[in-house]
């Protein structure tokens, strides 16, 4: 019986190549289907930030595609560009080499720092069949089974990121749908008083949400302190985000300071705003590709990046987080400093407010923390597949645990509550 493992396409029957060509279109042509019928249906259902949003979408999964065939097709000569055995260090590699290893077969996994961290380095040491494509002093560049794992670590990278940017647009969704009652509820009072119902809603019922508001937010003693504010607003993102006196306040604020009716319907408006948002969030642009380059070439052992960056997450969202309820209680403060007798128009909604004047600055940090979570569990994900027996990226479970609980927990926080309180205050 032949070897059919290195058996050519002249070799290989005709009903397995039919089968997997037909396998491979089918599940193509479902793909791309089913994202058309979806597209179709944002843009009759007119959600045109989500159908823009799905086009960047299919934008990434363009890009992973092309470097997918491009290093499919590019994978052995990358491995027969040698370069002197002495620019290969072991100081580089993400595994302290084995000392007991013969000298010949460390130098083998030259290429582990360059490709990525979590992969076997027994199996790297111990397969066999390598090509020697290098004259004596010179190793290969880059070796094709590294090559071949960072193919497959860009195909979960890719899908990974895709699949967390629809887990935060649904999580951000519920959160903003559920301050729909008290949409309904400002909705049915300005309607009310449209009727000429006065004996049912008083004269003084803006006033008196925005004393609700204001009794909120200052009533805390730190909340006009320069400094111990910030240890308030930090503490409140835990225990309240936005409750239905903030959501009152400032849809009043967003009514007045653009003169619209008081029956506008300021939800939609937020989730249309959610929509752009998510939109400008998606995809992976240049900055995002550079940090993945500078955290695969600071792989090399003894650095642990993978696991102190994991805080990173954690630490950028809880930031933006107090930065939001920091803008919520300036503008509270700035009523009581200005008399609140005089109005909502004492509402002074500006980019101020936000670092550097500008409320995307957030958005950025936002679409960062989502990215480096997707980057996380990707190479976890990545490590099942890849790794079958015991490396040092995967024999420290604290580590791993520790990673992957402050990614989905961020990530979490991320979606359902600083994003959707982005989306009001920013506004």
């Amino acid at each position: 019986m032949g070897n059919l493992e290195g058996a050519s396409f002249a070799e290989t029957p005709t009903w397995a190549v039919a089968t997997v060509v037909a396998v491979l279109v089918s599940i193509g042509f479902l793909i791309h289907g089913s994202l058309k019928k979806f597209g179709k249906w944002l843009h009759r259902t007119k959600r045109e930030p989500l159908y823009a949003a799905l086009e960047k979408i299919k934008e990434e999964l363009m890009v992973f595609g092309l470097l997918s065939l491009l290093m499919g097709h590019w994978i052995v000569y990358i491995a027969k560009i040698c370069v002197k055995s002495s620019a290969v260090s072991s100081h580089f590699y993400p595994c302290s080499p084995p000392r007991n290893k013969m000298k010949s077969a460390i130098t083998r996994f030259a290429l582990s720092g360059s490709s990525y961290s979590n992969f076997s380095t027994s199996r790297l040491l111990l397969s066999s069949g390598h090509e020697d494509f290098c004259p004596e002093g010179l190793q290969s560049f880059a070796s094709k089974e590294s090559l071949e794992q960072l193919h497959r670590f860009l195909l979960v990278l890719g899908v990974s990121h895709v699949s967390y940017s629809f887990f935060a647009i649904a999580l951000a969704m519920i959160k903003i749908y559920s301050w729909r009652t008290w949409e309904n509820y400002a909705k049915s009072i300005a309607l009310q008083r449209l009727k000429g119902s006065e004996e049912a809603v008083p004269n003084n019922t803006r006033m008196g949400r925005l004393s609700t508001f204001t009794f909120h937010q200052t009533t805390h003693p730190w909340s006009q302190h320069r400094v111990l504010v910030w240890l308030l607003c930090f503490s409140r993102q835990f225990w309240s985000s936005i409750n239905e006196a903030d959501y009152m306040a400032l849809r009043l604020a967003f009514i007045t300071t653009h003169q619209l009716p008081l029956t506008y319907d300021f939800h939609k408006y937020m989730l249309r705003s959610m929509e752009e948002e998510f939109r400008d969030i998606v995809g992976i642009s240049v900055p995002l590709w550079i940090f993945v380059i500078l955290c695969v070439f600071l792989s090399f052992h003894g650095t642990n990046i993978y696991f102190w960056i994991s805080f990173f997450p954690a630490i950028l969202i809880l930031l933006v987080g107090t930065k939001l309820h920091r803008v919520v209680v300036k503008l509270a403060v700035e009523i009581i400093d200005s008399s609140p007798l005089e109005g909502f128009h004492q509402f002074n909604l500006r980019d101020e407010l936000f670092w550097f004047g500008k409320p995307r600055f957030l958005l950025r940090i936002i679409q960062f923390v989502s990215f480096q979570n997707a980057f996380e569990m990707a190479t976890y994900i990545w490590s099942l597949w890849e790794i079958k027996g015991s490396s040092c990226f995967t024999d420290n479970h604290t580590f791993l645990v520790i990673r992957l609980s402050f990614g989905v927990v961020s990530q979490f926080w991320c979606s359902f509550v600083t994003f959707p309180l982005y989306v009001i205050v920013a506004q």
